[in-house]
């Protein structure tokens, strides 16, 4: 059902997203603006598919260095999971990424000498970096890569740089697979992220 695909994320007219630009030309659709932390860069895609979304994982996964942060935001069914099981592909770690839901946190330990994927799922935990704390996130991130799903207002303090991941789907009964996935890449880290995209 998700087997690994080749096919690239593609924009919102269908074109293949292979470069910078701007929404409806076949690229990205880029921008700065403020946040509370300075400048955010943002790239936004149209992904058609789960293995597209699994595929802009691993594409995401050639960016990422140890010490990243990814916050990944969605509805249920959205595709987070499915992202980050692209990631953990892309990064070469052991064991199968799926969703956290009930153990809260998985480290899946690297098998290429890479740093390890650290996925967490802070849906069922409350507020603020408090109850992070007991997962110990913050001696994990420097040598990791950190993916939180649902971890926005939760986990923030962690890193002053952080990408977070937007993605939106149709809501209502609908089987559409069209996702509408929005990279903002906060702090001084993710200033290239349009061309490491690319």
């Amino acid at each position: 059902m998700e087997a690994p695909h080749s096919s690239p994320a593609v924009d919102s007219t269908g074109t293949p997203v292979t470069g910078t630009g701007t929404p409806g030309t076949g690229t990205p659709g880029t921008g700065t603006s403020g946040t509370g932390t300075g400048t955010a860069v943002t790239v936004t895609l149209t992904v058609e598919s789960p293995e597209q979304m699994q595929d802009l994982g691993r594409r995401l996964a050639r960016v990422l260095a140890p010490g990243d942060l990814v916050m990944l935001t969605g509805e249920l069914g959205a595709g987070k999971t499915t992202l980050t099981r692209g990631l953990g592909e892309g990064l070469g770690v052991r064991g199968a990424v799926t969703s956290p839901t009930f153990v809260i946190a998985r480290v899946h330990p690297s098998l290429v000498q890479g740093p390890a994927l650290v996925h967490v799922d802070a849906y069922r935990l409350g507020g603020g970096l408090d109850e992070m704390e007991d997962l110990d996130l913050d001696v994990s991130l420097p040598e990791s890569v950190v993916v939180v799903e649902w971890g926005d207002g939760k986990v923030e303090e962690l890193s002053e740089d952080r990408l977070r991941v937007l993605i939106d789907r149709a809501t209502g009964d609908t089987d559409d697979e069209r996702r509408e996935v929005t990279l903002m890449g906060i702090g001084p880290r993710w200033a290239g992220l349009r061309d490491e995209l690319a």
